[in-house]
């Protein structure tokens, strides 16, 4: 993030994996959970299930390429396809699945369709935000669970690592209790379709309900699909009164509760990146005291 919120930080959409179709008893990469088998005329005799894997961070157009991929079906079959697949979405979503598709090893045979794909995800994610300490984590600051998730997407998308989930959730908690703008240069991308680490100043000016430079509050959705860490985060931030932060360098993210502290350790990662691209756009805009952190 770059501005009076959260530090913007890299997003990092694909950063762990990408779609891996294998056999049954191969390695799979990817999260730890692993759903149960979709097929549509299960046997003992069949050939043994591929698997799609859906990384943490993937926005829903990343995971209706996989699954339109997997099953080798025309692009856009599986995101024409959301209308029918009967999901179980909060109402908040407004039919919208993005969220809600949650990062797992999704096993199938031949047969399967984007719709059970899809229902699968939708349903484990279901079950993991449904869980009593969610609801009571939500209640507890001041959210209902779909403004959780939509609080972990941004986690998830801004953390450079995941140490510095709890810190960063914490930013966007401290933020919004004070009523300051998230100043998220993740929403901007999700805006615009595009996972830059430093959006430009014109694309701080977009008209979106996701340009939280110029709209307060949370986006009006998640901005990708968020894993169990940054649920726990979002659910679990760590104790602090941070309202900036700052990748100076990979391993070294510095949080700051005031804008004096935050500017120095954004003159910090100018000095170490000057003359490249990554240090023409650094934290806070110099122009506006209200800019973001990265």
């Amino acid at each position: 993030m770059q501005t009076k919120l959260p530090p913007r930080s890299t997003i990092r959409l694909t950063r762990r994996g990408r779609l891996v179709l294998v056999v049954a008893g191969a390695a799979l990469v990817g999260t730890a959970v692993a759903v149960p088998l979709l097929t549509l005329n299960g046997g003992p005799e069949e050939a043994p299930p591929s698997a799609l894997v859906v990384p943490e961070g993937w926005r829903s157009g990343q995971v209706y390429a996989a699954i339109d991929k997997a099953l080798e079906l025309p692009a856009g079959s599986t995101h024409r396809s959301i209308g029918k697949a009967a999901l179980k979405l909060p109402r908040e979503a407004g039919g919208n699945p993005e969220g809600f598709l949650f990062p797992a090893t999704y096993a199938f045979r031949k047969g399967a369709t984007p719709e059970s794909l899809l229902r699968a995800m939708v349903d484990t994610a279901k079950n993991k935000f449904d869980a009593a300490p969610v609801a009571a984590g939500a209640q507890h600051n001041a959210l209902n669970v779909y403004q959780l998730v939509t609080v972990a997407s941004i986690v998830q998308a801004e953390a450079a690592t995941k140490a510095d989930m709890g810190k960063v959730a914490r930013v966007v908690l401290n933020r919004l209790e004070r009523g300051m703008p998230l100043q998220m240069d993740s929403t901007i991308n999700y805006a615009l379709h595009q996972s830059t680490a430093h959006p430009s100043q014109d694309d701080t000016r977009i008209e979106s309900p996701y340009n939280s430079y110029q709209r307060m509050g949370l986006p009006p959705t998640p901005i990708d699909n968020p894993g169990e860490e940054a649920m726990h985060a979002a659910l679990n931030p760590t104790p602090g009164d941070w309202l900036y932060f700052v990748t100076v360098k990979p391993g070294d993210t510095r949080f700051a509760s005031d804008y004096l502290t935050h500017m120095r350790n954004v003159a910090d990662f100018n000095a170490l990146h000057q003359g490249t691209d990554q240090g023409q756009i650094p934290g806070p805009r110099p122009a506006s005291p209200q800019s973001p952190a990265r």
